[in-house]
């Protein structure tokens, strides 16, 4: 069914690509939205942010458990794995970690804390850095060395 749905799926070696937008998109969007709270000290910017970390965690635990979940079948020769892979995957689980600790304190203190607003927002900001990098792994893994299809022939070895 999916397959019909979604034609390119089924040149996908997994449904890891299909899930990963979301934590991109809805992650830097709670930054952006608590950042604008913290200038405009306006609440409706801070309750925009709560729910975009909460719909990003949603969105970093379904990619995550997707690609923890397919990273064995992936095609990509193991120098690869093992110089893009395993930082690419050790970077989105502590952006999921970061991520799920961050929405639990302003779940807690809806919609953010009122003490310690700096430290949340340096939080926020690390977590970015950190999704900016694992993503560049990410992307470097699909264009690079082909880990998201089948449009040449694989594995291709790292070239640093």
């Amino acid at each position: 069914m999916l397959k019909g749905l979604l034609p390119g799926y089924a040149h996908l070696q997994n449904v890891h690509p299909l899930l990963v937008h979301f934590p991109l998109a809805f992650l830097p969007g709670a930054v952006l939205s608590y950042a604008l709270a913290w200038v405009s000290r306006r609440e409706y910017w801070a309750w925009a942010g709560l729910w975009m970390l909460a719909l990003g965690t949603l969105g970093a635990a379904a990619a995550a458990a997707s690609g923890l979940y397919s990273a064995d079948g992936v095609m990509i020769a193991r120098s690869v794995r093992a110089n893009l892979l395993q930082p690419h995957k050790q970077l989105m689980l502590a952006v999921l970690a970061l991520s799920a600790a961050l929405l639990l304190w302003a779940a807690a203190t809806r919609p953010w804390p009122a003490r310690a607003r700096a430290v949340f927002l340096g939080l926020l900001a690390a977590m970015m850095a950190g999704l900016i990098l694992g993503a560049d792994y990410g992307g470097r893994m699909v264009y690079d060395y082909n880990a998201g299809g089948n449009a040449c022939p694989q594995p291709i070895e790292f070239q640093g």
